[in-house]
């Protein structure tokens, strides 16, 4: 967890706000999809919920991260934006902390996904991530391909083996894709050409998603509170 100055002016959890940091995106099906997640958060806080971007789009992070704060961001690996961009954007405001990422603990909602896709005994799971130059955020995806039980890893961009080449090598079984991506979009459109017998859904405004969020940010904001 990362943290600039812990102090704070006197206040109780009320309020220190939760602020939810996403990569960003042109595509209308991602943003609604960064709302829908901010919206099933906010009946579980009693703060406010504000949305912030790490990049394409605004609002950014050094907008909305005004007074005591956690920043958690909806990513699910720890490369690029995780480690520089939304860092240096929080800067050292006093009374912010920055959380974990979403990371490993999407996995369960991306077990639920593959399970609604129609995933079956015996099929070859591949887990299709977006891809990083980033080793460290790959380290992540093959942590989350082991834990999921998936046979391979494929990559959409950036990095390989491409999707299609994983998913064209298992022929012979049936073979179904886990979506290691956030939200719709080109990524995800491109895996309905991979060859693939079954592609389950984005992860997604998932409930497992959003009870994860909450304790990131309720153990935050419980560390914030007792170096105030």
């Amino acid at each position: 967890m990362h943290c600039g100055e812990t102090w704070l002016p006197a206040c109780d959890g009320a309020c220190v706000k939760l602020v939810l940091a996403f990569h960003g995106t042109r595509d209308p099906r991602g943003i609604a999809v960064c709302s829908e997640i901010a919206a099933l958060v906010r009946p579980s806080v009693d703060v406010p919920v504000e949305v912030a971007f790490a990049d394409v789009v605004q609002p950014d992070v050094r907008s909305v991260v005004d007074g005591p704060c956690v920043v958690v961001p909806v990513f699910l690996a720890a490369g690029y934006h995780v480690r520089v961009d939304i860092p240096a954007q929080i800067g050292r405001r006093p009374g912010v902390v920055l959380t974990s990422p979403l990371g490993l603990d999407a996995v369960p909602a991306v077990r639920d996904r593959l399970r609604e896709a129609g995933v079956r005994r015996g099929d070859a799971v591949v887990l299709a991530a977006a891809g990083s130059s980033d080793a460290r955020a790959l380290a992540t995806v093959r942590a989350a391909a082991a834990l999921i039980g998936a046979s391979a890893v494929g990559y959409v961009a950036t990095a390989t083996p491409r999707v299609p080449d994983v998913v064209a090598g298992l022929r012979g079984r049936r073979v179904a894709v886990a979506s290691w991506l956030l939200a719709p979009g080109a990524f995800h459109g491109s895996l309905a050409e991979c060859g693939a017998d079954v592609v389950s859904e984005p992860v997604g405004a998932h409930p497992l998603v959003v009870d994860a969020l909450l304790r990131k940010y309720y153990e935050a904001r419980a560390v914030l509170l007792r170096t105030a």
